[in-house]
């Protein structure tokens, strides 16, 4: 999913489950996690995958405290339940929506 402001962001993440990837063209190990987070949109269809250009999107960032990328967040119903920094395996992405 495409966001290209804040008020879209907010309203992306109010409801449901969401995975929110911050990253940037740049970044190698986003490059490596970025099959990962693709799968895990194909394969679960009840959980929205947003992916966020720290770049162009930086108030975003700010907003949600990311210096590191990439850094993977979590929502349900709008609220923050789960968040990792770095590279991490494909199960463990699954588990950030799941658990």
């Amino acid at each position: 999913m495409k966001i290209l402001n804040s008020n879209e962001f907010d309203n992306a993440i109010a409801s449901g489950i969401v995975l929110v990837d911050f990253y940037a063209d740049w970044c190698g190990p986003c490059k490596m996690i970025g099959p990962n987070i693709e799968k895990l949109a194909e394969e679960n269809a009840d959980a929205t995958v947003i992916k966020i250009d720290v770049d162009k999107h930086p108030e975003i960032a700010a907003e949600y405290g990311v210096q590191t990328i990439p850094t993977l967040i979590a929502f349900k119903k709008g609220q923050i339940v789960n968040q990792k920094i770095g590279f991490i395996p494909y199960p463990e992405i699954l588990a950030m929506i799941t658990s």
